[in-house]
């Protein structure tokens, strides 16, 4: 199969954000809620928007709440970095004229405070997040509104994540999905037609590019 789209999920995959995340949320809760959690017991909320991590814990006021969480994570800012290998796969990417681009669970905002900083948005062009859409993942939508938007087929593209909330949007929306092992927790628990264990390891797919 010759992709010709390769759609990326930004955290967990692109860029370690996880300490940041967790720490931010930890403190949050700490400091505005008077609740102690550990960060393993947070981790539920990787991978999907944080008003609705916020609204599992319980938390009513979820708009202050998010606002606060975007604040805490500036303690954290120098915890996130790119993966190794990105920067090359993505301008090889290019080179074969593969089109790419993203569908996170951040906000724009989020995408703009997080991910713009690192220098890579302008190889990724096509940018679904998370106010782009009514439903998230794991519901199809975000996938759906990336193809509307970049002209691409389902058949010809592929999803790459770190989470089973990714493998389920793809298969929902008809995309197939490959693992990146690199910043995955539960391996063994979530079905991917492909698993990699380094971002350059993605080059296999197109034989020519090896």
């Amino acid at each position: 199969m010759m992709y010709k789209t390769v759609i990326f999920d930004i955290d967990g995959t692109l860029i370690n954000t996880e300490q940041a995340v967790l720490g931010s949320l930890q403190k949050l809760l700490e400091k505005n809620y008077n609740r102690i959690m550990k960060k393993e017991d947070l981790a539920f909320a990787l991978g999907i928007p944080g008003a609705v991590s916020l609204g599992q814990l319980g938390i009513e006021d979820i708009e202050y709440a998010n606002k606060c969480w975007n604040d805490l994570m500036n303690d954290f800012r120098q915890t996130i970095h790119v993966f190794e290998g990105f920067q090359q796969l993505l301008a090889n990417l290019k080179k074969q004229s593969v089109a790419t681009g993203v569908v996170t669970s951040k906000t724009k905002r989020e995408y703009q405070d997080d991910f713009v900083p690192f220098g890579l948005a302008s190889y990724l062009p096509y940018v679904v997040c998370a106010d782009d859409t009514d439903r998230h993942k794991p519901h199809p939508e975000p996938l759906v509104k990336f193809l509307d938007i970049s002209d691409a087929k389902a058949e010809t593209s592929i999803y790459i994540g770190d989470t089973i909330y990714d493998y389920e949007c793809a298969r929902d929306a008809g995309v197939d999905f490959g693992l990146a092992l690199w910043g995955c927790k539960q391996p063994d628990a979530i079905p991917a037609k492909y698993k990699f264990a380094n971002p350059e390891d993605i080059l296999v797919l197109w034989d020519d590019m090896k």
